[in-house]
C-alpha cells in the first residue's frame, strides 16, 4: 500500500461495525478506532458526576475541564478520563443511553471532535461510528455504511451483553436500539444517515468473514493499493 488510507465506517448499533473494522484495520497494519467509545467516556463521567445528561450548563462546564485522551496499545485505543483507563468500563446499556442523549448537545460534539481528527489526521486507521463519513471525516478516503435489520442488531447486541454477564432481556435491548436509532437519525447535529459515496453493505445474511472480504475487495480495488 503507497498511501495511508483514512477508512470510514458508519451505521446503526448492533450492524457489525466494531468487530468488521477491528478485522479490517488488522489486515491492514492499521489502527482501529471507535469514535462512540469517547462519547462513552463523556457519559461515564457525567455519571460519576451525577450530571443530568439534559442539563446543557452542566455538560458545557464538563466540557470545559474534563480532561479525556487516547492511547495506542498494540493497535487498539484506550481510553483515559484523567488518568484513569475506562476503556473496559465503557460497554453498558446505560451509557449507551446517556452518549447517544449528550451527542446531541453542541458542546460535547465539537469538544470531542476534535479529539476524532487527531486520531486520524496522519492516516493509517479504520474509524468507526455514526457520523465518520458525513461529518468528522467527510473527505476520508474510502467510507463504508454497514446495516442489518433491527432484529439481528438486537440479537447481537443482547448476545454481546449476556456474555459480560449483564442482565438483560431481547426484548429490552431491540427496544432501546429502536430508541437510539430513532434518536441518532433524529436529532438536528450530526444525525446517522448513510453518506452518498459511502459504500453500503447490510450484513444481515453476511458472516463476518464475507462482509470484511468485501471491503478489503473494495480497498484492493483503489488506485491507492
Amino acid at each position: 500500500m503507497t498511501k495511508e488510507l483514512i477508512i470510514a465506517m458508519d451505521g446503526p448499533s448492533g450492524a457489525g461495525k466494531s468487530t468488521a473494522a477491528r478485522s479490517v484495520a488488522a489486515r491492514l497494519g492499521y489502527l482501529y478506532f471507535e469514535s462512540g467509545a469517547l462519547y462513552r467516556a463523556m457519559a461515564w463521567q457525567v455519571i460519576q458526576e451525577a450530571i443530568d445528561p439534559e442539563n446543557i450548563e452542566s455538560l458545557k462546564n464538563l466540557c470545559r475541564r474534563i480532561e479525556i485522551s487516547i492511547q495506542n496499545v498494540q493497535g487498539q485505543s484506550r481510553i483515559l478520563v484523567g488518568q484513569k483507563d475506562v476503556t473496559d468500563e465503557l460497554k453498558t446499556p446505560i451509557l449507551d443511553r446517556v452518549s447517544s442523549q449528550i451527542s446531541a448537545v453542541a458542546p460535547v460534539r465539537e469538544r470531542l471532535l476534535h479529539l476524532q481528527r487527531q486520531v486520524g489526521r496522519r492516516g493509517g486507521v479504520v474509524i468507526e461510528g455514526r457520523d465518520i463519513g458525513s461529518v468528522v471525516f467527510p473527505n476520508a478516503d474510502l467510507k463504508f455504511y454497514l446495516d442489518a435489520s433491527t432484529e439481528l442488531r438486537a440479537r447481537r447486541r443482547y448476545d454481546e451483553l449476556r456474555r459480560r454477564g449483564l442482565n438483560v432481556t431481547l426484548e429490552s435491548v431491540c427496544e432501546e436500539i429502536q430508541l437510539r436509532d430513532h434518536r441518532d437519525m433524529q436529532r438536528n447535529l450530526a444525525p446517522l444517515k448513510r453518506p452518498e459515496d459511502a459504500i453500503y453493505i447490510d450484513t444481515t445474511h453476511l458472516t463476518l468473514d464475507q462482509v470484511v472480504d468485501t471491503m478489503m475487495g473494495e480497498i484492493k480495488g483503489r488506485a491507492w493499493v
